[in-house]
């Protein structure tokens, strides 16, 4: 028998279009287990993975014009970032769709083409590649960003099989004041301080 569920409210700002601006991101690893290292007497150990990922990080200027990564802290089973787009590039206006309700892909061999602008599986048909470029105008460049990232870390771990996988989604706050971003700079610092008092805390 058929039944209606509740359509479920986006996080996402549906005034925001999510190409340019100032956010605090956040996504957390499947289940939330500690791949990523551990916290030390208030400071993250890497693992391999986790070494991976901060070096990724450091990565995402060079490899995307117009967007910075002042701060960031990986985590033992998430990671925080501060992610600025200036230049917000202008899609056509039937394809400014801002809510984006779909999680960001991570299951390999995902690939953002900056000449063709949108996301791409290698070896996969064409109707998906023309889906996933719909989906790449609706969510914006930020969510290209961080499915970029996803993807590159998900890569390296399937390389060397290390046992890894993502949460589907991520949560992002749009900064709006200096004073909110001074404010969660000091947070993602002093994150690994307070690692007991995290809301992703999980014992090894």
């Amino acid at each position: 028998m058929p039944y209606n569920l509740p359509q479920r409210k986006s996080p996402r700002a549906t005034w925001h279009d999510y190409n340019g601006g100032r956010y605090f991101v956040t996504f957390c690893t499947k289940n939330h287990e500690l791949y990523f290292g551990d916290v030390v007497d208030g400071r993250m150990e890497l693992s391999e993975i986790g070494d991976h990922a901060l070096r990724c990080i450091e990565k995402i200027p060079e490899i995307n014009d117009n967007v910075a990564v002042p701060e960031f802290v990986v985590m033992p089973n998430h990671i925080h970032m501060i992610v600025i787009i200036d230049n917000p590039i202008e899609w056509p206006d039937d394809q400014r769709l801002p809510r984006c309700d779909s999680p960001t892909p991570q299951n390999g061999n995902m690939m953002y083409d900056s000449g063709t602008v949108g996301l791409f599986y290698q070896g996969s048909r064409i109707e998906k590649n023309e889906e996933m470029q719909r989906r790449s105008y609706c969510c914006g460049r930020l969510s290209r960003i961080i499915g970029q990232y996803k993807s590159a870390v998900t890569n390296y771990a399937n390389e060397h099989d290390i046992p890894f996988a993502w949460q589907p989604r991520f949560h992002d706050h749009i900064i709006r004041n200096w004073t909110e971003m001074n404010h969660i700079a000091q947070y993602i610092q002093h994150n690994p301080e307070k690692w007991e008092m995290d809301r992703f805390y999980k014992k090894r």
